[in-house]
């Protein structure tokens, strides 16, 4: 079999980069999905499914080094390896973020904050990390400057969602005749859904960190990059 070009192994690294964001997009919703829909098998398979996003990971990451080694790539080239090196560490972090949902539906007792739309900033997550995976694939510097913006916005959404949780707990009356396990609960729930809220959080900051390094690639710009 005759040995792979070196341009047919950078456009089979930008391919498997975009099948493990397929994989890790398709975790995060379905973990997303299960949190809704209180489905415990759902939030299960998110969990023992973790393995296969390591393995593209350090199979990935072997396929960077070994270019980076073997071909001594410059200039666009080294660019392009370098920030899909970054790009596929931001997609494996998704991954473990995927997995910390699917751990609070199998802890969730009950909904006590109602109010708190998780599904909508859930969406906002998915969005942003399919848009810059999108920009990734297509080299739309535009698309990059997008996804950092509206990182703000999601900022803001759960910035209200944190502060409604703990105004909610303030609110609340509780005193000498409440049963301890009723506070034990409530506080457990509290917990839980702050931790939910800050994960989703990451996983927006990880988008952003996706388009960064694909602005440096397209553009030799670091003007995203922090």
């Amino acid at each position: 079999m005759a040995r792979k070009s070196y341009q047919d192994q950078l456009d089979e690294l930008r391919s498997d980069v975009l099948y493990m964001s397929e994989v890790v997009i398709d975790r995060l919703r379905i973990a997303l999905n299960a949190m809704e829909q209180k489905d415990r098998e759902r939030a299960r398979k998110v969990i023992e499914g973790d393995h296969e996003v390591n393995e593209l990971y350090l199979d990935l990451e072997k396929d960077c080094v070994d270019l980076l080694a073997l071909q001594q790539p410059v200039a666009t080239d080294l660019r392009f390896i370098a920030a899909t090196f970054k790009i596929i560490t931001d997609l494996e972090r998704i991954g473990d973020l995927a997995v910390n949902l699917a751990d609070y539906t199998l802890e969730a007792e009950r909904d006590m904050f109602p109010e708190v739309n998780i599904q909508s900033i859930g969406s906002t997550t998915l969005e942003m990390v399919d848009n810059a995976m999108i920009a990734y694939k297509e080299e739309d510097a535009e698309q990059c400057f997008a996804i950092s913006e509206r990182d703000g916005d999601l900022d803001e959404e759960c910035r209200v969602a944190s502060e409604t949780v703990v105004r909610d707990l303030i609110e609340r009356e509780i005193d000498a005749e409440t049963a301890e396990e009723d506070i034990e609960m409530l506080m457990h729930e509290v917990s839980r859904l702050l931790l939910t809220i800050r994960d989703l959080e990451r996983v927006g900051d990880h988008a952003v960190n996706v388009a960064a390094r694909t602005l440096y690639m397209v553009e030799n710009d670091d003007a995203l990059i922090y």
